[in-house]
């Protein structure tokens, strides 16, 4: 009887693996986009400092970058309450 089970039971399995992967590697790519982001904001910071940019560029570039930041961290929120 579980031999039975194995084999009707195994094509779904197959799929909740290959769906399990893609969620792996799709919460793997927001964490190297939230890293680049943070990586690019350090970035921003030395150019402002060391005259590069102006306070209004500095502030237009920040605000882009923070609100991705804010997208992707919200929307790894929202898994971790589910």
């Amino acid at each position: 009887m579980f031999l039975v089970d194995d084999i009707l039971m195994s094509p779904a399995r197959g799929l909740y693996w290959v769906f399990k992967e893609i969620c792996r590697a799709a919460e793997e790519d927001q964490a190297g986009e939230a890293e680049s982001i943070t990586t690019k904001l350090s970035e921003l910071y030395m150019m402002l400092e060391t005259g590069i940019m102006t306070e209004a560029e500095f502030d237009a570039e920040e605000k882009i970058l923070l609100d991705r930041l804010d997208v992707i961290r919200g929307d790894a929120g929202d898994d971790e309450e589910e």
